[in-house]
């Protein structure tokens, strides 16, 4: 009787110990993450690794894509590209099983590094939402159930990106928030679009319209959240400007030039907005990064212009917790700038030479940056340049990392491998 006692108290405690550990456990519901800026206030993260030191599970995935794992409490979710079909997978954080796979239609094709999987999955928790490179946009409940489906190259025309399609969905609260940006392959305009979740019906969509040339209307970002006092906004960059919208029309209510000061005719953007403490980080193609005050009107390109730096990257979205402000560029060349002045803290400190498309992440006092060799480099949050580890996973990577549960997930063209201790 006593060892029975024993056993069930033991088992008690396991059970608290565990919805403890998973009740303080960040989700990562989008591609940048639970704040929308690639910043995670998870703790005890791992600094080494190999493809075999500190890995939990790895699961066998079919080739590479630059959508990042989503994850909401046990359910992890990756856009899939297999042999020129699209999917959508869930699969268990804890054993790293597939649960299931759902069809996302055909016509996946490669475009210079990427494919049509790049948007990155977004969830709320209930329902999981992802768009394909080929337009598809679908619903899933958890189970796998299809909720409902459009195909918005059918409804409102081809995409015109000279490298395709690749912007992520923004979720927030009852709807999604889509852009299409483009112009290299299409005289038609771009447009801004905002989906009802549940229903999947178009509840706005807006024409956005630049001045820019050739390739730079085309844009690969992903819009961002605004909120400033009780108004919300959505951030748009590409087409050589940056643009905020109401949340509740999509109306143009704000704009700032200035990302193509050169007219370049190839200036297409890839590196998404960032939003923190009243700045919009706007980058563009290497220069110039642009830094706004929030709460504008009108034209803003000068009025709102706080500070502005040459040393952006082109691919790699930065990241920052408001004091500082960290810069990877494709070469591996990182820069870290007051986030407020964008004076230089340091500049031109070179992590492992190597092309660098996936973006930083900013935990535990730690900034994780992966190559498309799949090394991730550890640096030391702060003022001081310092290389904590070099981590190796000895495969094609072009996805960002994603954090939960005192882990790192990441998706090289083999596997995906959660990285933390057992």
């Amino acid at each position: 009787m006593k060892q029975t006692t024993f056993i069930l108290l033991v088992g008690i405690f396991l059970s608290i110990g565990f919805w403890e550990r998973n009740a303080s456990a960040e989700n990562w519901p989008q591609w940048r993450g639970p704040a929308l800026n690639g910043v995670s206030n998870e703790t005890n993260l791992p600094v080494k690794w190999t493809t075999d030191e500190n890995v939990v599970w790895k699961v066998a995935l079919p080739g590479v894509s630059g959508s990042t794992p989503i994850i909401w409490r046990n359910h992890i979710f990756l856009n899939v590209a297999e042999e020129g079909n699209l999917f959508l997978w869930a699969v268990d954080k804890t054993k790293g099983a597939v649960l299931w796979k759902k069809p996302l239609g055909g016509g996946d094709e490669k475009k210079r590094k990427h494919n049509m999987s790049s948007p990155s999955p977004v969830t709320d928790g209930r329902a999981v939402y992802v768009m394909t490179g080929t337009g598809v946009l679908k619903a899933f409940d958890f189970s796998g159930k299809e909720l409902w489906a459009r195909d918005i190259q059918k409804e409102y025309g081809k995409f015109g990106l000279n490298w395709g399609y690749a912007s992520s969905p923004l979720l927030f609260e009852d709807s999604l928030y889509i852009q299409v940006l483009h112009g290299m392959t299409t005289d038609d305009p771009s447009y801004v679009m905002r989906v009802d979740k549940k229903s999947g019906k178009t509840l706005w969509k807006v024409d956005r319209p630049t001045n820019a040339i050739r390739e730079s209307p085309d844009s690969y970002t992903t819009p961002a959240l605004l909120r400033n006092g009780k108004t919300t906004e959505i951030v748009i960059t590409g087409g050589d400007c940056v643009t905020g919208h109401d949340i509740a029309t999509g109306k143009e209510l704000w704009r700032a030039n200035g990302l193509n000061p050169q007219n370049n005719e190839f200036y297409r953007i890839v590196a998404s907005p960032i939003i923190f403490n009243d700045i919009i980080y706007a980058p563009t193609r290497v220069k110039p990064l642009l830094a706004l005050k929030v709460g504008g009107r009108g034209d803003i390109t000068t009025s709102h212009l706080l500070w502005s730096t040459a040393n952006g990257p082109d691919v790699p979205t930065p990241v920052t917790d408001g004091k500082y402000f960290y810069i990877v560029n494709d070469r591996g060349i990182m820069w870290c700038l007051d986030a407020k002045t964008g004076a230089e803290i340091y500049g031109n400190q070179r992590i492992k030479p190597a092309i660098y498309s996936g973006s930083p992440v900013l935990a535990d006092g730690k900034i994780y940056v992966t190559n498309e060799e799949g090394l991730t480099t550890v640096v030391k949050a702060g003022p001081t340049f310092e290389v904590l580890a070099e981590n190796p996973l000895n495969d094609y990577v072009l996805s960002s990392p994603a954090i939960s549960d005192g882990r790192i997930f990441i998706r090289t063209s083999h596997h995906l491998y959660a990285i933390g201790s057992k």
